[in-house]
């Protein structure tokens, strides 16, 4: 038996237009899963078209992960086109802001934890709705953060949201082991990203990034690709 078979599962990623969500999606495609990606625009559908000319099964969905409302109507547009069942829910979307503690706005606060905490609750919530309803095993994958652990700087809201990430991995993961639910969080350090694209640019900065990572070079989104599918 081969245990890292995901051949003809189905799985919902968010986030998955660009960078990790995007290498995420794509390795659980190249594995033989059927895949409804998320972005909040238009250009989902572009990406899931170009997935599906490749000879993947992927659909497209624009969703606003800041709606509460959006967020139930859509996810059962998900299922519906993954056949009215799920397998695999991976919450790769994320927005940041970056501004000096002391001068951090509360609607930046707000939008971000919006976005990466509460949306991941809610979405993740569905999904275990969802499984349980099946009468099935199911798999979620939260994306936390190298700052879940060290704080960062001038980024106080996407450490919280992805401290929070952390904590609420283990609360899920608590209550569901036991219905067959798998919930885990992948906490990705320094990648190669239009999020990092600042501290990329910035020589000095990199420089300094640089020599703190064993490999000597950022991550991207093909890294993601075997640890998702274990």
């Amino acid at each position: 038996m081969n245990l890292f078979d995901i051949k003809d599962r189905k799985a919902i990623v968010t986030g998955a237009t660009r960078g990790l969500g995007y290498g995420m999606a794509e390795g659980l495609m190249e594995a033989g899963a059927e895949v409804v990606i998320v972005g909040t625009t238009d250009k989902v559908k572009k990406v899931a078209e170009d997935f599906c000319n490749k000879g993947y099964k992927c659909h497209g969905v624009v969703c606003d992960l800041s709606n509460r409302s959006d967020l139930n109507e859509k996810f059962i547009e998900m299922i519906n086109l993954l056949g009215g069942h799920l397998d695999i829910f991976i919450n790769g979307a994320g927005v940041q802001r970056r501004h000096f503690c002391e001068d951090f706005p509360m609607d930046d606060w707000d939008d971000v934890i919006e976005v990466n905490l509460t949306a991941a609750f809610e979405l993740a919530q569905l999904s275990g709705r969802q499984f349980i309803k099946q009468k099935s095993k199911g798999k979620i994958i939260l994306v936390a953060s190298m700052l879940t652990f060290f704080g960062g700087y001038t980024v106080p809201a996407y450490a919280a949201s992805k401290g929070g990430i952390a904590q609420l991995t283990k609360a899920l993961s608590n209550e569901w082991m036991s219905k067959g639910i798998n919930v885990n969080a992948i906490a990705p350090g320094y990648m190669d990203t239009d999020m990092n694209s600042a501290l990329m640019n910035d020589n000095k900065r990199n420089d300094e990034i640089l020599s703190r990572i064993p490999a000597k070079r950022w991550g991207t989104a093909d890294d993601m690709k075997g640890l998702t599918i274990f």
